[in-house]
């Protein structure tokens, strides 16, 4: 381990969302998100992180038409093994069904446990999003059921799934978050169906529940792929959303029913059933 350390906290005045995904799909190690922002560590320099950043910044603004601020700062600090301290920041939790735990705590005898390691992925449960996907995870999986988690992240959504005894498969188009899920999948003696990377498209199959915990955008960019793999009667969970954009994207499912909605501070779950085939 090398004596020093960087640690770059990043401020947006909006859009965090979308440089959250910018920060996830372009950096091969994790952050942290807070209410303002990001907090990224690593033993090399950040320098090149923030370039992007702020050259991500500036082709928002002229896509959106719109002022974003953004504040980086890195600071070179003495290494006291942040990763130990990262992971005592972790802490167990329960969802429903599920009592979700890094893999150094104990388990739970009375839940279903789901073991996972942060430091192999993003996905921990404390989320909302995560959180709330968990929940309808809990109430609406059957045992049996065929299921796809489209953008399956740290696998945690399909691992609770497979704990239900459903029969599970999962993509993402990022290798790290496919190699994640595997990884998590072998933590808690499991393994999917079948998980791949790319999209939804390359499936041929329809699932009973198709599960997306992705962003706003995304979910009405791919409407059309994951109501293709949902079977008729089927249940589709979209999570990842903005209470602010909700409505838009309730535009690219209205032939879709609204079971339940799910909302957790700003964020937004919703829970569909497919009563008639696409047009």
């Amino acid at each position: 381990m090398k004596e020093h350390y960087y640690e770059l906290v990043v401020k947006v005045s909006s859009r965090k969302e979308l440089f959250a995904d910018f920060l996830t799909d372009t950096i091969p190690i994790g952050f942290e998100e807070s209410d303002s922002g990001f907090t990224v560590r690593s033993e090399d320099e950040l320098d090149t992180i923030m370039w992007g950043l702020e050259q991500f910044r500036e082709a928002l603004q002229k896509a959106l038409v719109e002022t974003i601020e953004l504040e980086c700062t890195q600071q070179k600090l003495q290494n006291s093994d942040w990763v130990e301290l990262y992971q005592k920041s972790i802490t167990p939790l329960a969802i429903d069904k599920f009592y979700i735990h890094p893999t150094w705590d104990e388990e739970n005898p009375d839940l279903i446990n789901i073991a996972i390691d942060p430091a192999l992925a993003f996905g921990t449960g404390h989320h909302p999003t995560t959180a709330s996907s968990l929940g309808a995870i809990s109430k609406y999986v059957k045992e049996g059921n065929s299921l796809i988690d489209v953008g399956c992240g740290s696998g945690i959504l399909g691992i609770a799934a497979i704990k239900l005894k459903a029969f599970v498969e999962a993509c993402d188009t990022d290798p790290v978050s496919v190699e994640n899920s595997i990884k998590n999948a072998k933590l808690n003696n499991i393994e999917f169906t079948k998980i791949w990377e790319g999209s939804c498209s390359l499936s041929s199959s329809k699932y009973d529940v198709v599960v997306a915990n992705i962003v706003a955008d995304v979910l009405t960019f791919i409407a059309k792929d994951l109501k293709s793999a949902l079977k008729d009667g089927g249940t589709l969970i979209l999570s990842g959303i903005l209470d602010k954009y909700e409505s838009k994207v309730l535009g690219f499912y209205k032939d879709c029913e609204i079971i339940e909605r799910i909302a957790i501070d700003e964020w937004v779950t919703l829970v569909l059933t497919k009563n008639k085939r696409d047009k």
